[in-house]
Parts: C-alpha cells; structure tokens; sequence
C-alpha cells in the first residue's frame, strides 16, 4: 500500500502542471453568478436546471452530474456570508493547489463531485458539494496546521481547530439526519467527502492533531520499564575492528612469535622469521623451524 501511495505521488508531481489551472475561482464565480441571477431575478429556474436531480439524470439530463457544485448557495442566505464563504473556498484552493500542483488538486475536487454522484444515484437524495468545500478546510489544515485564520476578522484562530470543528459538523449532520427518523443510508451522505479526504491524505491526517499532543499520547501509551529498554549494540568495524576488541585486547608486545618454540622478535632480536604459504592461515616461524615444522592444515 506505501509503494502504492508513492507511486501516485510520483505520478501526480510528474504531470503536476496538466489540469484546469485556478480551478476553485472558476467553481466560486460560477456558484457567485447562479445565486446573484437566482436572486435578482427572484427565479430559480437556473437554480432547479443545474442542481443534482436523480430522476432527472436517469432520464438522460446528464450535464446536471458536474454542475450540481455551482448552485452551493440559494435561498434567504446573507449575500456577506456567500461571498466570505466562496472567497475562503476559493483561497485555501489555491492554496492547496500551490503545493499539490494542478494536476493532484483537481484530480480531489473531481473524485469528490464523482463520489458523491456514484452514492446519490445508488441510494437516492441530492448531492450537495457543500461537503466537499468543508473538506477544503480538512485538507488545508492537514498541509498546514499552525496557519491561522482570522475569525469576524479579528480572533486569530489556527487551521486545525478549525478542522476539528469541520469534524463536529460533519458529524453532527450525520446524526441530525437520523433522529428522530433514520434516514438511512441518505444520513451517511456528509461521509463520501470525508472519505475522500481519507483516500488522498491516508496517515497523514494525524498531522490534523497538534504535534504536542501527538507526543503526549504516544508517551502514555507506549511507557516501557528500565529492564526492558534493549542493550546497546557494538558496531563492528570490518577494516578496523570492533571499538570493544580495540579497548578490551591490548595489542601485543611482539611483532613476530614462532608457532613451534615461541620465541619472539623481543626475546631474540637477531632471529629472522619467516611465514609458511602451506600452512592455513598467517603462521610465523623462526629460521630454525621454517623448514622443520607440521604444516597446518
């Protein structure tokens, strides 16, 4: 699976540049222009023609499969609140896009939109690529967590906190959606963004967490008593020697000994010395032995 991931990862870089650049300005000034039609002509005949509709598709309207995105907004919602909302959208896109590259960031957004066809058209409702957008923040936060965003404008707040609360709401939709009716599978729906959010980041969405706390999780659970911390190991060195041969074996305190009679160079300075080639291994004699000795095999 880790050779798997690396080789997507290799393939998107190569082909990082390919794809819609700028995509989310597109898809945020295509959703901007729906909803200012929508409202100022007070028609949402825009509206109802680009929304995801099952039984429209099956009935040949295909087109509405990828336009479902633009009409994220519709109805008595505040014109501030959709503008700060596709701006912060269009932004952490772009964002994600500058580190990911074109071709990986649309190869997301577009998966997403496929996902949520593929669920919607099995089991029924209408797709919704509100998920998709919070999963922006998801995916932002994971790259960066310690960025900040300006909440009102004014209160600092980090990138993963906002994440957590991405998780919140997400979850809370799930459960909303099953009481005091199950609306089952229809409740599971807010799940398809986040498992493609899953699909894209695997591990790495423990990066979600602070670091600090991530430390201090491991630390409760992996606590390991004195006796059991593993000996250190000696290294050995093939052309020197091991550092624990060096120290504990004193080098000797000749340069040739006799494998007969035992005498040394120290012993006996004028005594020449010579080494067998028949014997196996590094054997050393004197000149009284050379040639008068067993050889060893």
């Amino acid at each position: 699976m880790k050779n798997l991931r690396n080789r997507f990862e290799r393939f998107c870089f190569k082909h990082r540049s390919k794809g819609i650049p700028n995509l989310m300005l597109y898809v945020s000034l295509a959703s901007a222009l729906v909803y200012f039609i929508s409202m100022f002509a007070q028609n949402y005949t825009l509206y109802y023609l680009l929304r995801f509709d099952r039984a429209l598709i099956l009935q040949g309207q295909v087109w509405r499969l990828i336009t479902f995105p633009f009409v994220y907004a519709i109805g008595d919602i505040n014109v501030l609140l959709v503008i700060v909302s596709l701006f912060c959208y269009y932004s952490l896109g772009r964002a994600m896009e500058n580190t990911w590259g074109t071709f990986r960031f649309n190869l997301f957004y577009f998966s997403g939109i496929v996902l949520m066809d593929v669920y919607c058209l099995l089991f029924g409702g209408y797709a919704d690529v509100y998920y998709l957008n919070l999963s922006l923040f998801l995916a932002y936060a994971t790259m960066y967590p310690n960025s900040q965003f300006l909440l009102f404008f004014i209160i600092p707040v980090k990138a993963w906190i906002f994440a957590l609360i991405d998780l919140a709401i997400t979850a809370y939709e799930v459960i909303s959606m099953s009481i005091p009716v199950f609306y089952f599978p229809h409740n599971l729906f807010p799940l398809v963004a986040i498992a493609n959010y899953l699909l894209f980041f695997g591990k790495d969405v423990a990066n979600v967490i602070p670091l600090s706390w991530r430390i201090n999780f491991r630390r409760l659970f992996n606590k390991k008593s004195p006796k059991a911390q593993p000996k250190a190991k000696t290294i050995p060195f093939p052309s020197a020697g091991s550092y624990e041969a060096t120290v504990a074996k004193p080098k000797a305190p000749y340069t040739h000994r006799c494998t007969v009679c035992g005498r040394t160079d120290i012993s006996h300075p004028d005594l020449e010395f010579r080494y067998c080639s028949r014997c196996n291994g590094y054997h050393c004699y004197c000149i009284d032995h050379i040639n008068d000795h067993t050889h060893v095999e």
